[in-house]
């Protein structure tokens, strides 16, 4: 089969899994649709939102949709880097025995790792899941363990800020997308919420999502492939090198902010790794819009998503970054001729 009709076939598939995440999480198609751009452009995500807006039965839903072994992980304050990694405890005979963590229980079986309140975790934690998630691997028992389907979905209350720990930068640039999941705003989907008893049962949700709607082992060949198939012009390749200069220094741009002096906000702008991870998110964009080139429109529609969480503010605007990260990254978008 050419790589065209495979991208194809696979896009179908892709958008089916959309399709059943959406059937049991309303009012979140943007979300959606971008954990699922994160999903095949093989990366990992980090979701942030308020309390009770769904975020744990939106990552269950795509563990479901997507197939393969599933492990959760609470954060909480006591919880260990071996906790991450082996069980110990004392079986039936009084002896003590020590299981595989969930980190290595399901082998190479393992595609989805979901990490409950990640910044309830110590720093030493978040720091053994940065190698997890960078090198897919761990090594534990004299041995490497090794888990190359896996993606990694944490998320982070917002609200509450007692006994947790901020990640780190470079744990925050592990992830592809940092994703804020807001409360809906339409109407119906408010009163469907509240007053649907569908919605009040979130196991029973999941349970409607149709299982293993694409080849999970293929993933990775699938991410591959669509980096081959997709491209981009020469215009776009100078639109991405000019947005990656304007993280750096916004005010050689025309770019301002109301009350920043804008020499004095940037500490340091996207990373290489940034700016690839923002080229594959859009070219996957691209792919599930049934584009084979890709436009503005690809690059826009992830670029905060991308790389709102990778741009590093000097210390006194660090405290506003929340408002201030997409505030920038609009001011780029409104400001650089777009090809």
């Amino acid at each position: 089969m050419a790589l065209g009709e495979e991208l194809q076939d696979w896009r179908s598939d892709a958008l089916r899994l959309e399709d059943e995440v959406g059937k049991v999480v309303i009012g979140q198609q943007q979300t959606i649709r971008l954990i699922n751009v994160a999903l095949f452009a093989r990366g990992h995500v980090l979701l942030e939102g308020g309390v009770g807006v769904g975020k744990t039965t939106v990552l269950r839903a795509f563990a479901r949709a997507v197939g393969g072994a599933f492990e959760r992980v609470e954060g909480t304050i006591d919880l260990m880097p071996g906790d991450l990694v082996y069980h110990t405890y004392v079986d039936a005979q009084g002896k003590p025995r020590i299981d595989p963590g969930p980190l290595l229980r399901r082998g190479e079986q393992l595609t989805t790792f979901f990490f409950n309140e990640i910044n309830r975790a110590r720093p030493q934690v978040q720091s053994l899941l940065l190698r997890a998630m960078a090198e897919r691997s761990v090594a534990a028992f004299d041995r490497e363990y090794r888990f190359p389907h896996m993606t990694v979905f944490a998320d982070r209350n917002k609200v509450e800020k007692e006994e947790t720990f901020e990640l780190a930068s470079a744990a925050r640039d592990r992830f592809l997308f940092e994703l804020n999941m807001p409360t809906p705003e339409d109407a119906e989907v408010r009163r469907a919420l509240v007053f649907d008893t569908a919605f009040h049962d979130a196991d029973a949700l999941v349970e409607q999502v149709r299982p293993g709607v694409v080849a999970w082992e293929r993933l990775n060949a699938m991410g591959a492939a669509i980096q081959r198939g997709i491209h981009a012009s020469a215009a776009i390749e100078r639109y991405l090198l000019d947005i990656w200069q304007a993280t750096e220094a916004p005010q050689r741009f025309g770019v301002a902010l109301e009350d920043v002096e804008m020499d004095r906000l940037i500490l340091a702008g996207a990373s290489p790794r940034g700016m690839s991870a923002l080229v594959r998110a859009a070219r996957v964009n691209a792919w599930l819009g049934g584009r084979s080139h890709v436009s503005p429109d690809d690059i826009q529609a992830v670029l905060p998503a991308a790389l709102g969480h990778r741009v590093f503010f000097t210390p006194i605007y660090e405290l506003r970054r929340q408002e201030l990260a997409q505030a920038l990254i609009d001011a780029i978008v409104a400001r650089l001729a777009v090809p």
